[in-house]
């Protein structure tokens, strides 16, 4: 035990890009934040043994497993950490719930509404006695949570206007390999699920709004890829062999909140140029906030309220003990980055698994995010955005 607290027994299924985010989260959480229960890397889980050990010497993970249901049935394992393409999501977190474990699952959801629903489902019948959450990790950088706390103090006023995009160009390459993300048996769909989804929360969380409907495209720009060799984050080396890309390169929609905003949403990993955009403004009746992911530590402030003469958005350094989160890591003005999220995460988790409460976001709101991107792609396959110019 780690602080003379109670522990937490950690088994995380699968490994790879979010394996190693998930990792330096549940290592580092315990050190800087007082946590009520102390997190143990119990166990790795990984189809391949050879890959699975590696990764679990190289992140501090105890023991290796190679069957997720094995791991699943042991009575000394807590929580289900599950890090692994999206067509596996319902049907783990649905035995772990069954068996007593607290489950954090990667987002999206699920592959399908109705995946989804079966997980928000289970994690109702569990009640309290296994706690489930979703991880929309962007919902915990400082300055994220730091726009909310803004627009729920009324700083904003009445919200009006929200824009989102989620841009990135690793795609941007026509020979980039066929990785799962590009297959929709593995991942749902393409940008729109993998970004798509981290904007509608990031959205909703920051205005405290839910889109209520949707009205939007996708488009696939290179139909053909490359065969993956080896992976090596989120891509990797090409086989001479080609498949078809079968998910979206970009999703384009735009959604009306239930709160009586419009937003408009973009997501594309087909951007040239973009290497982690994801960037929301809030424009209100007093005032308008601007977040770029790519300048995480700080966020734009504009007070309609000030004399003209004074008037202009301002650019807060979100580095002050005050700020979410910040009071744990340095002095003033010491940058935090992308790995940083995945430690309040654990951080949260704990807390609210020690507190017998619901975790935030809950698998019943990675359902609702869910209903949104499933709206998106109705509404793209029946072309209701679409008026042909030469009709009218």
């Amino acid at each position: 035990m780690l602080n003379d607290v109670p522990s937490l027994r950690v088994a995380m299924i699968g490994h790879g890009f979010m394996g190693a985010a998930h990792s330096q989260g549940w290592r580092v959480a315990p050190r800087f934040h007082d946590l009520p229960a102390a997190p143990e890397m119990a166990l790795l889980v990984g189809r391949n043994s050879t890959a699975a050990e590696s990764a679990a010497r190289k992140w501090g993970w105890a023991e290796v497993e190679t069957d997720w249901r094995a791991a699943v049935a042991r009575d000394d394992i807590d929580v289900v950490d599950i890090v692994t393409p999206g067509a596996s999501h319902a049907e783990i977190a649905i035995a772990a719930l069954e068996a007593g474990k607290h489950v954090l699952c990667e987002k999206p959801l699920a592959n399908t509404l109705e995946e989804a629903a079966a997980m928000a489902a289970a994690a109702e019948a569990a009640g309290g006695s296994a706690l489930a959450m979703v991880g929309f990790t962007y919902r915990r950088v400082p300055a994220a949570a730091f726009a909310r706390e803004l627009v729920q103090s009324g700083a904003v006023g009445e919200i009006r206007q929200v824009r989102a995009a989620y841009l990135q160009d690793w795609l941007v390459d026509p020979e980039a390999p066929l990785t799962w993300r590009l297959q929709k048996d593995q991942a749902g769909s393409g940008a729109l699920g993998d970004l798509g989804a981290h904007a509608v929360d990031l959205a909703q969380f920051i205005t405290g709004q839910k889109i209520a409907a949707v009205s939007g495209t996708l488009h696939t720009f290179v139909h053909e890829r490359p065969l993956l060799g080896r992976a090596s984050g989120l891509a990797g080396t090409a086989t001479e062999e080609r498949g078809a890309v079968t998910v979206d390169d970009l999703a384009l929609f735009h959604g009306r909140f239930d709160g009586g905003a419009v937003g408009s949403f973009e997501a594309t990993r087909m951007s040239t140029g973009r290497k982690n955009a994801l960037r929301i403004e809030v424009a209100g009746s007093r005032g308008a906030i601007s977040f770029d992911l790519e300048k995480m530590n700080s966020l734009g402030f504009y007070d309609a309220t000030a004399p003209a003469t004074r008037q202009g958005f301002t650019d807060i350094m979100v580095t002050e003990p005050d700020h979410p989160y910040m009071s744990a890591w340095w002095p003033t003005g010491h940058m935090l980055g992308y790995e940083h999220g995945f430690t309040h995460q654990v951080k949260d988790f704990v807390e609210a698994i020690a507190a017998g409460r619901q975790p935030e976001p809950s698998f019943a709101d990675g359902l609702q995010v869910q209903q949104v991107l499933s709206g998106v792609e109705r509404s793209a396959a029946a072309e209701s955005i679409w008026t042909k110019t030469t009709e009218i």
